[in-house]
């Protein structure tokens, strides 16, 4: 069983120690039924579960409340540690009505987060485009006025959802000025007119991700979220919320892949004796905790100081995901090494861990991106 000492610490109060057991309960019952042959489906029937057991309503803030970022982080902690798919559906429709639970109108709050709550409606948000992932000031998707509302024309790539997704939150250039300060944000339904799949895209760890084309797509202004010109800050307030959880999707990945090394190493046996009992398998199984708990440490630091009131934690989120994704990469890769052959057999655990951690080391801000951002808010508080 994995390690659950970490929920003792001062970070978390007791609903949250509840809401951990009592997901990990759950997960452990739920999650092994399910069917991972059809991505498609298996995501939509994840969504549905994760509806009807009432873990979604944290994904998103209902009107009044502010999202709890140690709950969604939890989750998305325990949920990685059990299944790496049922971890991408839940984030998504967190990260995909974010800007709508941040900054949506009441109007746009009540059509659609009751539904992606409940698991009636999936979610996804589209940022990136085919010539601007890291660098979202250089979006070219445009959004012309019309009349009361908007065409928007261009495609988004590497959306997640994308193909599966009943409403999409979409950035576009409505060019108030050059560069961030000319996007805005935008609730696009995913049946509306012009707005085509144009490309499934598969990966090494099988998930729903799409190329997008927006054809002329008519949109009333209603759609609007927040202010227009404001959809870079829009952008990045959700990011900071949501790069904390993507570290703690890491820190599960890390967890479990440790947990299956101890029971390599203490039931596997060289010459009669357990490899637990080799000095240099000792010395690997050190780090890989070190590494999980300073992991841990970062992850809820920043989660914490964001539900203390901070207004951003840009630094503590960065921080987090730089590195519980790289150092979740070196605990699964000694993981892989200390099963031998078997770790790099399809269907192995370490093996399933090994391709899903590569991924969030590149989205919603790769490695030397957070370098970059942890640089800057270092030298300029100085």
């Amino acid at each position: 069983m994995s390690d659950r000492s970490f929920l003792a610490w001062p970070f978390f109060e007791d609903r949250h120690r509840e809401l951990a057991e009592a997901l990990d309960a759950w997960a452990a019952v739920h999650l092994s039924a399910v069917d991972h042959s059809d991505t498609d489906a298996a995501c939509r029937e994840i969504v549905r579960m994760l509806g009807e057991g009432g873990w979604l309503r944290h994904s998103g803030a209902a009107a009044g409340e502010s999202l709890d970022v140690r709950s969604l982080c939890l989750i998305r902690e325990t949920l990685a540690r059990h299944d790496g798919l049922a971890d991408f559906a839940f984030a998504m429709q967190g990260l995909g009505t974010g800007a709508i639970s941040l900054f949506g109108t009441p109007e746009q709050q009540a059509e659609w987060l009751p539904k992606t709550r409940s698991g009636a409606a999936i979610s996804a948000f589209a940022l990136t485009e085919p010539q601007s992932g890291s660098d979202v000031a250089a979006s070219t998707m445009t959004a012309e006025t019309d009349g009361n509302g908007f065409v928007l024309n261009g495609r988004k790539t590497w959306i997640s959802n994308g193909g599966i997704a009943d409403v999409y939150t979409v950035f576009a250039r409505t060019g108030e000025a050059p560069g961030a300060k000319g996007l805005s944000a935008f609730v696009v339904p995913a049946d509306t007119p012009g707005l085509k799949v144009e490309e499934r895209l598969e990966v090494m760890a099988p998930h729903p991700l799409a190329t997008l084309h927006f054809d002329s797509v008519k949109i009333p202004g209603s759609a609007l979220i927040g202010e227009r010109g404001r959809g870079f800050g829009i952008a990045m307030s959700v990011l900071d919320v949501f790069r904390s959880t993507v570290a703690a999707a890491a820190l599960g990945f890390a967890r479990r892949a440790l947990d299956e090394a101890i029971d390599r190493v203490t039931s596997r046996k060289v010459q009669g004796a357990p490899l637990s009992e080799l000095q240099m398998v000792q010395g690997h199984i050190a780090d890989m905790a070190v590494d999980v708990d300073a992991s841990a440490l970062l992850v809820y630091r920043a989660a914490w100081t964001k539900d203390s009131g901070a207004a951003r934690v840009t630094r503590e989120a960065a921080m987090a995901k730089l590195f519980a994704t790289d150092h979740a990469q070196q605990v699964i890769d000694k993981a892989v090494q200390l099963h031998g052959g078997d770790g790099v057999r399809h269907g192995q655990m370490v093996e399933s861990l090994y391709r899903e951690i590569r991924a969030l080391r590149i989205y919603e801000g790769a490695s030397d991106v957070q370098r970059v951002v942890i640089a800057r808010q270092t030298l300029g508080g100085r």
